[in-house]
């Protein structure tokens, strides 16, 4: 049976995977804003938004582990074109939906193509990383997270215009084209050996036992907080944005702000690990994410919800890198992309209980409402974080 470990050529393979990374969560960030104003054009509420938002996420919670299983007993770099495809397509056919039940439908197609895409990158970065380079390779590889929601937000929010219905279809389009050029960077990406007899005949870790390595659940929940952050940060501000008469530009703006302030976040994290270590820089950057959470349900003005969300976006991009890091130190070391896969369940299910959850709190308590249960998420991520060692 293949696997993959470091060969010649230096780095090269995690710039391409970064450049390949930044397209195609660009085509996702640029896409969920446009669905949903897509979705409100379509005469969809609050509640509606929500249950859309969350089907993004429910293919990927069936499919996660058993891609993970392949992945830990094969290759990796296959499972990334096969996401390309998946993004593309489905932002594309989101486009052309001409139903909420559609767009869902499309919506969850999207949200299985951005699954195979980061479990089959996020095995390569574990797989060719010494362990004293995760945490670096892991915090470059998010990078290109952090560029597509940049980028991805302004490019929605200068598309989206007064006639919602329309330039939000083509927003969606548009967001296809953009997924599509990733294929043009995934070339030598892996690089595959064969494995010594004796991995060959390695059993399944089971689930169970992968889930009682400690910091295993920890480095899990930790990432669904930070997720399920940034997750309704994006479906949620341009309902915000409509209430409090913010432009759809604007909006894009404040989350490309958000994103700007993360990747500032992960090119300074390796210094920041040296100063504060990993336990604390983990748990303090919950901290202050639960307090900026609950600010933002506050009436503030435009400029008082950019310096949040700036200040919210360099805490949210600690989480990412170090759960992975997490994750994989704790894991066993024949199950890690498993450990990854549930990582990203875990990751699908914040996606789809919290956008599900806050629209049913914001059709109740108001469309700010979200953001007080985002803040006790990351709270309580906080606490665990404190609990856990990190080797």
């Amino acid at each position: 049976m293949p696997y993959a470990i470091p060969g010649p050529g230096g780095r090269g393979w995690l710039l391409r995977l970064v450049i390949a990374f930044s397209f195609a969560q660009g085509a996702v960030s640029m896409a969920r804003p446009a669905v949903s104003y897509r979705a409100l054009a379509l005469g969809a509420d609050e509640r509606a938004v929500g249950v859309i938002a969350g089907v993004y996420a429910l293919l990927p919670l069936f499919a996660a582990v058993p891609l993970g299983r392949r992945t830990d007993h094969g290759r990796c770099a296959p499972l990334l074109p096969l996401g390309v495809v998946l993004i593309s397509g489905g932002c594309a056919l989101s486009g052309m939906a001409g139903s909420l039940g559609a767009m869902a439908a499309w919506s969850g197609v999207m949200g299985l193509g951005h699954l195979c895409f980061v479990i089959g990158a996020q095995s390569i970065v574990a797989r060719q990383s010494a362990p004293d380079e995760q945490d670096r390779n892991f915090g470059h590889f998010t990078i290109g997270a952090s560029l597509g929601q940049l980028v991805g937000p302004i490019a929605a929010g200068a598309l989206i215009g007064a006639d919602m219905g329309r330039t939000s279809a083509l927003a969606l389009l548009v967001s296809a084209a953009v997924g599509a050029v990733s294929l043009t960077s995934l070339w030598r990406i892996e690089h595959v050996r064969q494995a010594p007899a004796g991995r060959q005949r390695d059993g399944r870790v089971p689930v169970l036992g992968i889930l009682r390595a400690r910091g295993v659940p920890a480095g899990i929940f930790i990432s669904l907080a930070v997720l399920s952050a940034t997750d309704i940060l994006t479906a949620y501000l341009p309902v915000v944005g409509e209430h409090r008469g913010i432009a759809p530009a604007t909006v894009g703006l404040l989350l490309s702000l958000r994103a700007a302030s993360t990747i500032a976040c992960r090119l300074v994290m390796t210094p920041m690990i040296r100063l504060l270590g990993r336990t604390a820089l983990l748990t303090g950057s919950c901290l202050l994410g639960g307090v900026l959470c609950a600010g933002m349900a506050l009436p503030v003005p435009v400029w008082g919800l950019a310096l949040m969300l700036a200040a919210l976006g360099f805490c949210l991009g600690v989480g990412q890198p170090l759960s992975m890091t997490t994750v994989v130190q704790a894991a066993p070391p024949g199950a890690r992309s498993t450990a990854l896969a549930l990582r990203l369940t875990g990751n699908r299910l914040g996606q789809t209980a919290a956008p599900a959850a806050g629209g049913l709190i914001a059709g109740t308590a108001g469309a700010t409402a979200p953001f007080a249960m985002l803040s006790g998420l990351l709270l309580l991520a906080a606490t665990l974080g404190a609990r856990t060692k990190h080797s």
